[in-house]
């Protein structure tokens, strides 16, 4: 993790985190760095039990993972986890995070592929591939204002106006 007692004062200037908070969440993080690598990999991260019944839980690793090597070090774990504080990201960049869920390729856009593989992981086998699509197709002509067939960040904001989603995003952790 790096000079351990500057790192948490660092964080603590970038995230919502008090020092204490940081310190507990690197113990945190080392208990789910199994292999002692300094990083955490999608499968230690899937031997949390609470963490395998997600199905976005991949996705979310992926934003996490800023730096793209496939793993995520101590900084990326925390400046992660503060989109989900009550302290944490304001709602503007709570919406950018629950945005990039669903914009696989980065280009800025929700398309309609991205809408449907990203529901499809929420929804599993519940439903039909067909209905699955109508719902995209339905929810797509009801957020484009643009007519250009994909939703931009400035229409994904608006349809979630309806919704706290900056309270949805708040979790409690035990730090």
């Amino acid at each position: 993790m790096g000079n351990e007692s500057s790192l948490p004062q660092n964080l603590a200037l970038t995230t919502q985190f008090s020092e204490e908070e940081l310190r507990r969440l690197g113990r945190r993080f080392k208990k789910l760095d199994i292999d002692k690598n300094g990083t955490i990999s999608i499968e230690e991260f899937m031997s949390l039990p609470e963490l395998q019944q997600n199905p976005l839980v991949r996705r979310v690793i992926d934003l996490f993972d800023t730096d793209r090597n496939g793993e995520i070090d101590f900084k990326e774990f925390v400046q992660g986890l503060s989109q989900f504080t009550v302290k944490g990201a304001d709602k503007e960049s709570k919406l950018k995070f629950a945005f990039k869920v669903y914009d696989i390729d980065q280009d800025g856009y929700i398309s309609n592929g991205e809408l449907f593989q990203v529901l499809k992981m929420m929804v599993g086998t519940n439903l039909k591939d067909v209905q699955l699509q109508q719902i995209v197709d339905k929810t797509i002509l009801i957020a484009d204002k643009d007519g250009d067939g994909k939703i931009s960040f400035e229409e994904f904001s608006a349809m979630l106006t309806q919704f706290d989603v900056s309270r949805l995003m708040n979790q409690s952790f035990e730090i």
